[in-house]
């Protein structure tokens, strides 16, 4: 997972979404405000268009999955799911783009809480998943440091299924080539090329690798986290290089 900036919804569209969810508010128990959401989510499939734009506006690359980032999101998700939290299946700010892999198979209704009440998955929209995950680079598993980032490996099989793990150790060492090209690009004065190299190494499903590298080049430790990948590390402290990646996400690591 990776930070997303939540997109802002057309007057128009919110509107539809805030009297959907007056109505559901308006029922009289809980019981009957879950079947009603349910109803009211099922009925007006109209509003998904306008959603899906824009869940897709967010998305990172070419409409990848808010949860692994591999896959291509075809779900709307709700982070809260509408069987828990009814009044919020028209929330914007509770709404994700997910493949169907991590919508049906992994996540479901799990929605696990900590002692507090408070949610333990993280909401990429809403706050950044560096604070509770660490990407173990050469390996490709990830490494929860706090509960939440460890609920979200559990629920999201973050560590469990093969393909992510393979994928990323995968998307490692391709981001190393982008960057490699991207230097001798530059020193060659074509920077219009060099472009096009940041915009398909930020377009290459799990991102989050490349958001991890940029993110742990700047560690006190970095030196022993690219152990054996120095020129790697080089390439990532390349103030030029820095600069142009941070530039097309609009961020800082």
């Amino acid at each position: 997972m990776i930070r997303l900036r939540r997109a802002v919804l057309s007057a128009g569209t919110a509107e539809l979404l805030n009297g959907y969810t007056d109505d559901i508010r308006q029922q009289a128990t809980e019981k009957e405000r879950k079947e009603r959401a349910k109803e009211l989510w099922e009925s007006r499939r109209q509003i998904r268009p306008a959603l899906r734009a824009g869940l897709t506006e967010m998305a990172p690359g070419h409409e990848r999955c808010m949860y692994c980032g591999d896959s291509q999101g075809t779900d709307i998700d709700h982070f809260e799911p509408k069987s828990l939290a009814p009044l919020r299946t028209f929330d914007w700010l509770n709404h994700l783009l997910a493949c169907s892999f991590c919508n049906s198979n992994q996540k479901r209704n799990h929605f696990p809480l900590a002692p507090d009440g408070s949610p333990l998955l993280v909401d990429p929209t809403a706050e950044d998943p560096l604070d509770h995950l660490h990407l173990v680079l050469p390996v490709g598993t990830y490494r929860g440091l706090t509960d939440r980032g460890r609920a979200c490996i559990e629920v999201f099989g973050l560590n469990t299924r093969t393909v992510l793990v393979k994928g990323r150790m995968d998307a490692y060492a391709t981001a190393g080539i982008f960057m490699q090209q991207w230097r001798m690009t530059m020193d060659r004065g074509k920077s219009d090329e060099a472009k096009k190299i940041v915009r398909l190494a930020w377009n290459h499903p799990l991102v989050d690798v490349l958001v991890a590298m940029f993110h742990q080049s700047g560690h006190p430790a970095a030196g022993d986290l690219f152990a054996g990948e120095e020129e790697i590390l080089d390439l990532l402290l390349d103030p030029e290089l820095r600069a142009a990646f941070m530039h097309f996400r609009g961020v800082s690591y």
